[in-house]
């Protein structure tokens, strides 16, 4: 009974340092072969650490005002200056870098789940179910993303849920015509006809071949998501339609004071401008590593 319960404890701890080996070996091929994606993925991992932690390194208070301060130019107790109220922007950088991973994270993940259920069924099931759903998909589509925005939210209102929601069915459906065109490419390989012709049931096809193989699209369209939902949230935060005051935003700080005192005081303008670009730079160059270091037609990609 002892030599029998070796190996099974052996067995039993193999997954998980299987898994560790594999992911240290996907990150050290991350780092050598694609250089510019661990560089964004790591300004990411960043950016999602302060909004994280931003509560706790954050050097002064949301609004902690002091009018004898306004307007001071970047130095070594206001690394990003002060604004009109005296107030200490870096302080409010990180605050609006939690909203804006709240939002982006969790309305690229709806959006990334929406994309996938329509996609699937119209893709795989096709016939009159794809013409509905693309029917539907097309009308979406014929709407400008930003007045649609601007019409839904004027209509319940601003906050974190609401604009979530938004968001993520705005992405989520007009993603799901890219879902739909990888699903169909897959459903038309050899295995899923074999599959098929041996009997398999339809949720084991899409489960072990179809949604598999499809997910590298899912990766870069999840990762260009995030990038996409935060420069939207930013777009509706400076038409003051995104979240209220006075949870600072760095759509809301380019639209405040950043366009008041731009000529008097630039780095309001500077601090949030420059932050919405690198982190929608970073996911995306990240996304694009992830896309060819696991897509299994990528020649090397196990």
């Amino acid at each position: 009974m002892t030599d029998a319960a070796i190996p099974a404890a052996g067995a039993a701890g193999l997954p998980r340092s299987v898994h560790d080996n594999r992911f240290l070996a996907f990150n050290r091929r991350l780092i050598r072969e694609k250089p510019l994606g661990a560089v964004g993925g790591a300004v990411f991992l960043l950016f999602l650490l302060a909004g994280a932690l931003a509560d706790v390194i954050a050097p002064f208070g949301l609004n902690e005002t002091d009018m004898l301060r306004r307007l001071e130019a970047p130095n070594l107790a206001h690394w990003f200056g002060t604004d009109h109220l005296g107030r200490d922007v870096f302080s409010r950088i990180l605050m609006g870098a939690q909203l804006s991973m709240i939002v982006g994270l969790a309305a690229a993940g709806l959006a990334t789940v929406v994309s996938i259920v329509l996609g699937v069924l119209s893709g795989y099931l096709g016939g009159r179910i794809d013409m509905l759903i693309q029917r539907f998909v097309d009308a979406w589509m014929t709407f400008p993303d930003l007045v649609l925005l601007i019409v839904v939210v004027s209509i319940v209102g601003p906050g974190v849920p609401q604009i979530v929601l938004i968001l993520g069915l705005l992405y989520g459906i007009a993603g799901s015509r890219i879902v739909r065109g990888a699903v169909i490419s897959v459903r038309e390989n050899m295995y899923t006809h074999a599959a098929q012709s041996m009997g398999a049931t339809t949720w084991h096809i899409l489960r072990r071949h179809i949604l598999p193989n499809i997910m590298p699209v899912v990766i870069v369209l999840f990762t260009t998501r995030i990038g996409a939902v935060i420069l939207a949230e930013a777009g509706l935060s400076f038409l003051g339609l995104g979240v209220p005051p006075p949870a600072p935003t760095w759509g809301g700080m380019l639209s405040d004071s950043g366009r008041s005192y731009l000529y008097l005081a630039p780095w309001l303008a500077l601090a949030p401008g420059l932050c919405l670009t690198a982190v929608v730079y970073a996911i995306n160059v990240y996304g694009d590593a992830l896309r060819d270091l696991l897509d299994p037609r990528m020649r090397g990609s196990r």
